[in-house]
């Protein structure tokens, strides 16, 4: 639940990734107009220069935040790195904003318990709090309000053991949807896929790339987005 600073918008960071759950908070947050995004925080996997995990090339993601009239923060962190790493660089980040003033992190999570636990645990030692504007709500209406308030995502990276190769690259719509295999979450929330979101209601212009090739690394599947 956000809260309401008397008349004062609250100053706030948003955890994102480029895809579409974070995108949605951000968008939620921004219709209750009480809290001030001083910036968004990204992790990106320094050897690949790519967002971690959705596979998104860092040029995206700058020409993203740029589109969106928004700071980026990026936290840059190793191919193999372990949750001390992540967590070291995390914090580095996170207390240089604390420093000015900002308590509060918005996350897009939906309904891992596990994760939103493990979250508020990471940042009660540093004291400051997270805020989960989309949680709970129901995944099969979180991706439809996403399609009908207009925002585009592309899929660009899917887990091979949950879905076929072939889903990645494509665009979130209603086709997409109902092609997807009844044991797959809409909104891929138990990792089966990941998004890239590049045009929208906050968007003041779409973000241009072409679809390149397919790379399998492990389990995952990843499309490339090459920048137009």
């Amino acid at each position: 639940m956000v809260q309401q600073i008397g008349n004062t918008a609250k100053p706030v960071l948003v955890s994102w990734s480029g895809g579409k759950d974070s995108c949605l908070a951000l968008y939620l947050i921004n219709q209750l107009g009480d809290l001030e995004v001083k910036a968004l925080v990204t992790t990106v996997t320094g050897d690949y220069d790519r967002i971690s995990m959705h596979g998104v090339r860092r040029v995206l993601l700058e020409r993203q935040a740029a589109a969106l009239g928004l700071p980026l923060q990026q936290v840059v962190i190793s191919k193999d790195a372990t949750n001390e790493e992540y967590e070291t660089r995390m914090t580095e980040t996170l207390l240089r904003f604390k420093a000015d003033g900002v308590s509060s992190i918005v996350f897009g999570d939906l309904f891992l318990s596990d994760v939103r636990a493990y979250r508020e645990q990471f940042l009660s030692k540093i004291q400051m709090t997270g805020i989960f504007p989309v949680w709970q709500t129901n995944t099969a209406d979180f991706v439809r309000q996403l399609i009908n308030v207009g925002f585009k995502s592309v899929i660009t990276c899917v887990n091979g053991e949950l879905l076929d190769e072939s889903f990645a690259g494509r665009t979130i719509d209603e086709e997409f949807l109902q092609q997807l295999p009844p044991t797959v979450d809409p909104c891929g929330e138990n990792g089966e896929f990941h998004s890239f979101v590049f045009d929208g209601p906050l968007f003041k212009y779409p973000i241009k790339f072409a679809l390149g090739e397919t790379v399998r690394r492990g389990p995952f599947w990843f499309r490339d987005l090459i920048p137009t």
